[in-house]
This record gives C-alpha cells, structure tokens and sequence, in this order.
C-alpha cells in the first residue's frame, strides 16, 4: 500500500518518517541518505550518512571533519535497512557516484531519482532503472520547451574558437566531463585546470575514471594563443568579467547563465523534459511525486493517467 506521508518536506528537508531518516537534507540531521555530493544535496554536520563511495570521498574533501561522524558506504544494489525500511542504491547518471534511492516498506516499493540524466557520460555510472509504485522525481527542466542539445554537437562548436577561451563550470561533476568531451572531441585545445578543481579529479583517477589530458593552469601558458581551454569554476569566472584575450564561456543548461549571444555550451548534467518522460516510461510508476522543481507541467501532462503531486 503506498503511503501518502512516506516522505514530506520540513525545515530540515526531505523526511522519511517511517526510516526516521532524511533525503539529502538542506540542514545536519541525526540520520542521513545523501543520493550525490552535490552542495545543494550534500550537506556538512549530519551524525550518520548512508553514500556511495564517491559521494563520501567527495563530501570528506570539501567538508574534512565536518562531513559526517560515521559514514555508512554502501555499494551498487546492496541493499539495506534503515528502522524496517529496505533501501537500495542505483545509479543515476547525474555525476560520479550518484545515487537513486530506492525504498521498499509496507509492500509498496518507492524510487528516490536525486538528480539524474540520461545523456552519455564517460566520467559517472550511466543510468539504470527499477520498477516502483511511486517515482519521486526531479524536475528541475520538467517543461516541454526544455529540450537539450547532443553534448557532443555542443563541444564541437569550440572549433570554430581559435582563441583562448575562459570556460565556466560547477567544479564537481561538469568540470570532469568537460575535460573528457574536451580532449575526446576537440583534441586540439589544450586544457587548464583551476586548483580546487585537481583535488576532485584526482578522486575521479584514484575511482578509476580517466578525464582525459589537462594540466595545472598557468598563468604565462594563458598569455599565448595557443587554443587553451581554462576551466575555472563559477567564483573565478565571476571576478574575470573584464578579462581580455579569452572569450567567455559558461557550459550550463540553463540559459540565464550563458554569458553572451554568440558562443553557447548547452550541457546540462539534468534530465530534460523527454528524458522525464523516459523515466516514467521506465519505472511504470502508480504515482508520480515531484521535487526540485516544478511539477505543473508533469500534472498537467499526466492529468487523466497517472496521479502526480507536487512535494515542493
């Protein structure tokens, strides 16, 4: 029997409290199911966190003592048990080491997305799927008219940049990926690195995972054109607004962050519209609960098949 209070939104965030446990909770907790190492999602003070290896690796990086007094490592379909409530984790796509949560209590069984994605992505598990009573999904780009671009065909049109080009990017999980579709793709551009961006690369070689050639920016190798890429990570791309000799790019699939009308990067690390739908095709859920954005749009869609509500 699926259970309408299975999980609900309070001031500390996403709360199971039939687990007494919280999803990726907004504010430390005493029990915690972190589904990726996100900022928005993973938090520093929790007492007790349930992770992926690579979500620990990289909240005890960035968060050092604080990340959690005990981490519980969990591997890829093992499942678990919190206060009577099974859990597994799978992957989702999103970044390295993230984690759908999927949660069976009661004979009803419910799947936790995190954040997700669909498109190929060599530097993170792809995506896999289960069957689930209630899909408990993000919707961050849950709107018809979000539609991303092939990645692929996105990188590419840094070859028709010859000069050097300052690239804006999350540090953790898009910066990776931009360095693999980078020197897979565009071989002939040379790759900078910010510094807080090696310490997280180097958990990704030491997991296993190949990015692809870079090296330590350089300030003197900057002053050259020689088709260098920079990646910096959004504080740093801020503060060079008035930097010149590069063209300025941000490499997001939201399209407020693109910085000028000529040169965009449309990649998302999210799942779009078709790619929700996707997901539904794929889990067969009863019921479709919405997070992390607007659920209107799925509703609406969905308004004489599937029962959808919207948690946030």
């Amino acid at each position: 029997m699926i259970l309408d209070d299975f999980i609900y939104i309070n001031d500390k965030g996403i709360y199971c409290p039939y687990g007494d446990f919280y999803l990726d909770p907004q504010q430390p907790v005493a029990t915690a199911v972190i589904s990726h190492a996100h900022a928005d999602h993973a938090i520093a003070g929790n007492n007790e966190v349930y992770s992926t290896e690579a979500t620990a690796a990289f909240m005890q990086l960035r968060y050092g003592k604080n990340a959690a007094k005990v981490f519980n490592i969990v591997n890829w379909h093992k499942p678990f048990q919190i206060k009577g409530i099974q859990i597994t984790f799978i992957p989702a796509g999103h970044m390295l080491g993230s984690a759908m949560v999927y949660m069976e209590y009661n004979g009803a069984s419910y799947l936790y997305t995190g954040d997700f994605k669909l498109q190929t992505d060599a530097t993170c598990e792809p995506i896999e799927w289960l069957k689930a009573d209630v899909l408990i999904t993000e919707s961050t780009f849950a709107d018809p008219v979000v539609l991303h671009p092939d990645p692929v065909e996105e990188i590419n049109k840094l070859n028709d940049i010859k000069t050097n080009i300052l690239l804006g990017a999350y540090g953790l999980g898009k910066s990776q990926r931009l360095i693999n579709l980078i020197t897979t793709h565009v071989p002939q551009k040379k790759v900078l690195v910010h510094h807080k961006i090696m310490p997280l690369n180097a958990i990704y070689q030491k997991m296993g995972y190949t990015l692809g050639m870079h090296q330590l920016y350089n300030r003197k190798l900057m002053k050259t054109q020689d088709e260098y890429v920079y990646i910096v990570p959004p504080f740093t791309f801020d503060s060079y607004i008035r930097a010149t000799g590069v063209k300025r790019i941000f490499a997001s699939g939201w399209k407020n962050l693109q910085v000028n009308q000529h040169d965009t990067l449309f990649i998302s690390d999210h799942a779009d519209w078709n790619d929700i739908l996707t997901a539904i095709q794929q889990v067969e859920p009863k019921q479709i609960w919405t997070l992390h954005g607007d659920g209107k749009h799925l509703k609406n869609h969905f308004e004489n098949n599937i029962f959808v509500k919207i948690l946030n």
